[in-house]
């Protein structure tokens, strides 16, 4: 009997194989270069590989002490995003009451943070982390849309017991609502927002936790609950964080960045 003689592409394997079936005696010649492969072949999205470079990120200088990271909880959010990604990021530190003049000149309205993609500075903590993630997807910090505005009142209510002069004007209850609220919610879903790993939005209500415990405690002698265990488990989970201690501000930065707030 004659003998067919076939050269295969990795594409045309299965409909090359199936094809000889009825041909018991071919012979099935492969390139040099080819191998058998048990599972598919995993291609690697260029956007998901770590960056040549480290990102530039612009972000608030400490007023009290030099070459340190100042207090703003949305420059650390971004912070904490790389961080938890793994990515390399070189923090151009900014003092925002004497701004230099190529950070006004890559960003004119002249506020942190500031990132900088492909060659261009892209602000707001918000578009930031949105782009990290779609650029960097692993490891996943996405927090479902459901559960993303979970604790989100939190800070403006914190703000607005912490400027107010008048302790009957409901501020401080409309806070204690907002954590007691925050505090059921991890009972039944914790101990992160989105279940047992961090995401996102954690990312983004740490650091206005961090605020508030700091600048409550120092500006009106106030301490969260005891009674609200859940809450205090999930600060002290987050705050005790590697990539938490690396990116948070002194102390000291926090009771001075709120000064003006309260005695203003």
């Amino acid at each position: 009997m004659s003998t067919v003689r076939v050269q295969v592409s990795a594409c045309a394997l299965t409909a090359t194989v199936n094809h000889l079936r009825l041909r018991p005696n071919a012979v099935v010649s492969f390139p040099n270069n080819f191998a058998l492969r048990k599972k598919p072949l995993r291609v690697l999205s260029m956007s998901s590989l770590p960056p040549s470079q480290p990102f530039e990120v612009a972000v608030k200088a400490s007023v009290t002490t030099p070459n340190r990271l100042g207090d703003c909880p949305f420059c650390q959010r971004v912070l904490l995003t790389l961080e938890e990604k793994h990515l390399p990021y070189d923090p151009k530190l900014v003092d925002l009451t004497n701004k230099p003049e190529w950070f006004l000149k890559v960003n004119p309205d002249g506020k942190v943070p500031v990132i900088k993609f492909d060659e261009k500075w892209v602000p707001d903590s918000d578009v930031i982390t949105q782009t990290l993630e779609e650029k960097y997807p692993s490891p996943p910090l996405v927090t479902p849309p459901e559960k993303a505005t979970v604790g989100s009142k939190i800070f403006s209510t914190f703000i607005g017991f912490l400027k107010s002069k008048d302790p009957n004007d409901g501020t401080e209850q409309a806070l204690l609502t907002e954590l007691s609220s925050f505090n059921d919610y991890i009972k039944e879903n914790g101990p992160f927002i989105n279940g047992k790993e961090i995401s996102a939005a954690d990312l983004s209500l740490a650091p206005k936790l961090y605020h508030l415990e700091i600048a409550l405690g120092h500006y009106k002698k106030w301490t969260v609950p005891d009674s609200l265990t859940y809450l205090k488990s999930y600060t002290k989970a987050i705050f005790s964080r590697e990539s938490f201690i690396k990116t948070s501000a002194q102390p000291q930065d926090v009771i001075e960045g709120w000064r003006p707030k309260v005695e203003g």
